[in-house]
């Protein structure tokens, strides 16, 4: 929703995929927009894989209800927080419940990879 966009998911997990002093990828996202689903369709066909931990706020933000800004638009059934968790583990990203738990859910998940 930024009027100029920078980088975008699928641009930094490429690099850090591709970065082999890169260990584990952290994501934190938030609803509107399709950025996050697209993310997880390249994390899905990407054949680099490693450990990916992501967060998606506004789980809890009320239906039909107008958030603070344009890139927290919902259509088409996409651009929601529960849309963007369901794309994520179906990816194989593990989701955090909270910003709190990511280094917790991550480091359970480069324990499964590195040991």
């Amino acid at each position: 929703g930024d009027p100029v966009q920078g980088m975008n998911f699928i641009d930094c997990i490429d690099l850090f995929l591709k970065d082999e002093n890169t260990k584990g990828i952290l994501m934190i996202g938030e609803i509107g927009g399709t950025a996050e689903e697209d993310a997880a369709e390249f994390i899905s066909n990407s054949k680099i894989k490693k450990p990916i931990s992501a967060f998606i706020a506004g789980l809890s933000a009320p239906k039909g209800k107008r958030m603070g800004h344009a890139g927290a638009i919902i259509s088409g059934g996409k651009g929601t927080a529960q849309s963007k968790i369901d794309a994520l583990k179906s990816a194989g990203v593990t989701v955090a419940t909270s910003p709190a738990k990511m280094g917790e859910i991550m480091q359970i998940e480069m324990q499964k990879w590195y040991t």
